[in-house]
């Protein structure tokens, strides 16, 4: 089967298992401790631009959203987000679990919030006189790129980062595609301009090239108390740090995070011009690794017979949104391969 559906399918680059196998007899201390671990965070702060930035590895994104949020929030606030956020609608519930409730504003323009709602969404609850009844506003979501693979510009950024610093809210970034978001050829966006202008946002590993992971950076002196404590009480502190620092610092060796990035954002457009060529429809055309198409559900059950592709939802009677998936590890022969089957 040709695949297509996501950008995990694969393991990790090559150059991660060679130096995860090389150092594989080093014993080194735990959860996070360890030189590999240092190493890491050093490349992640020069990246950044900010020398002091707290930073954290955990095993996956639905751990580290949950954990952020349920650490930064009071136990009566909750976080805003987009419907179509991650931790709105793909998370089980996630949030939820953890005693925090998503409070959802629409979405815009492929998954993007609009900040003059947001304001909105703020300032009407603390003019209801019953707000004290209410769940609190008390974190803004957002991912770079958002579900749809839409892109926050530089501006959009500094128009959500005012709002949060007006009313005093963190401004909390997921970032488990933001290799794919920064190798954009649309993108205006840098690591150092996250840093400045979000409170929290992390680094995703899992879908660019690493076997697990994800980098967390607090970068305003905004760590919560005992932070890893609270990290191992909700289960998502490994033992074995290790795995992630040596995936991590080796991601931040020589660019290979950008270059893994551009890789996937070629294939896309290669991908893209042959949906334009076939005459399929875009549900929404994403500027980073994932392409939104309508398609007739006839073509597309004859379709899944040969090819691996995500199903998102239904856009009529007749016809399905579906999302091919490029991915860091993705070959032009493949993308060659469906413009035949298509």
């Amino acid at each position: 089967m040709l695949s297509f559906e996501n950008d995990y399918s694969e393991g990790a680059h090559s150059r991660i298992l060679k130096r995860l196998v090389s150092t594989d007899l080093q014993q080194v201390t735990g959860y996070g401790n360890d030189p590999f671990c240092e190493e890491a965070r050093i490349r992640i702060r020069q990246a950044i631009g900010v020398p002091d930035a707290d930073i954290y590895f955990l095993s996956g994104g639905t751990q580290t959203n949950q954990v952020v949020i349920d650490t930064m929030l009071k136990p009566y606030e909750g976080v805003i987000a987009a419907e179509t956020g991650h931790v709105s609608v793909h998370e089980a519930g996630a949030i939820e679990y953890s005693g925090h409730k998503v409070l959802t504003v629409p979405m815009h323009n492929g998954g993007k919030v609009n900040p003059m709602e947001v304001k909105n969404l703020i300032e009407d609850f603390y003019q209801d006189g019953n707000h004290e009844h209410m769940v609190f506003p008390g974190m803004l979501y957002i991912s770079q790129p958002t579900e749809y693979g839409a892109l926050y510009t530089r501006r959009e950024l500094e128009a959500l980062s005012l709002i949060c610093r007006k009313y005093k809210i963190p401004l909390y970034l997921d970032g488990a595609r933001l290799g794919y978001a920064l190798a954009s050829h649309e993108n205006n966006v840098t690591l150092s301009d996250i840093a400045r202008l979000t409170d929290v946002f992390y680094i995703g590993g899992t879908k660019v090239g690493a076997l697990c992971g994800e980098a967390l950076v607090f970068t305003k002196h905004n760590t919560p108390p005992h932070f890893v404590t609270q990290i191992k009480q909700h289960g998502a502190l490994i033992a074995k740090g290790r795995l992630l620092g040596i995936q991590f610092a080796e991601l931040f060796r020589d660019n290979l995070y950008y270059k893994l990035g551009q890789n996937a954002i070629e294939t896309a457009e290669m991908l893209k011009m042959v949906l334009h060529e076939k005459k399929y429809s875009f549900y929404f055309e994403s500027p980073t690794n994932q392409q939104f198409v309508i398609i007739d559900n006839r073509k597309m059950e004859a379709l899944r017979q040969k090819v691996v592709f995500s199903y998102m939802q239904k856009y009529d009677d007749t016809h399905s949104v579906i999302r091919f998936c490029t991915s860091w590890a993705t070959k032009p022969e493949q993308v060659f391969r469906l413009a035949e089957l298509l």
